[in-house]
């Protein structure tokens, strides 16, 4: 089942780590959870997880809860890591390289196919079983191997440049965990995932705690 449902981004967020939790219990053999369960784990208000869950087709029994093997399975496709998706990486440095040899994201459903730079020394190497490409051979390989999802991982200054001929060329949402933030044009799926916000974020507490 491919979720149509448009879900607040703040619900959207928190049903992963549902699923994180639930998947935990799974391999614990755990066969029931409630709401109040998950709450004390995840440290999320009861009623709000009873109102994320109320989303999905599968309802809780009154004093039993949820089926643990049935939530996690509702969940997982509710969230679309079912479905397999193919993305490409434009960027083969560091970050690049680590989601490509990234074996758990297969598990999501997100299927990185192929890698794209510039750097002559990376192009026509391969990352575990990605092939990296010229990005001037984005058309060529979009053709043989189309990709719906580009994950940018580029210098700040080269984001924008990259989406739009990532998105000139057929990719339908952008992944960006570049600092900069990329416009991208109506009917574009965008994600931005700032590490360095967050640890901005994480450096500003420990100051203030200071």
């Amino acid at each position: 089942m491919i979720n149509t449902i448009i879900l607040p981004e703040p619900t959207l967020r928190r049903l992963p780590w549902y699923l994180a939790y639930i998947d935990i219990l799974k391999a614990q053999k755990v066969e029931h959870v409630s709401s109040t369960q998950i709450s004390r784990a995840l440290n999320v208000d009861a009623s709000q997880i009873a109102k994320d869950l109320s989303f999905l087709s599968l309802k809780g029994k009154t004093r039993i809860g949820y089926e643990v093997d049935a939530l996690a399975s509702t969940l997982s496709d509710f969230l679309g890591f079912h479905t397999p998706h193919k993305a490409y990486v434009f960027g083969a440095g560091s970050l690049g390289k680590a989601l490509m040899q990234d074996s758990g994201l297969a598990n999501y459903g997100l299927n990185i196919v192929a890698g794209f730079d510039v750097d002559a020394a990376k192009v026509g190497s391969m990352v575990g079983d990605v092939p990296i490409h010229h990005i001037d051979s984005l058309e060529e390989v979009m053709e043989a191997d189309p990709a719906t999802i580009g994950i940018l991982t580029v210098p700040a200054d080269k984001a924008q440049d990259t989406a739009d001929i990532a998105i000139g060329e057929g990719i339908k949402a952008i992944w960006n965990f570049t600092p900069y933030r990329v416009k991208v044009a109506e009917g574009i799926v965008m994600s931005n995932t700032s590490i360095y916000a967050h640890l901005a974020l994480i450096y500003n507490r420990l100051n203030a705690e200071r």
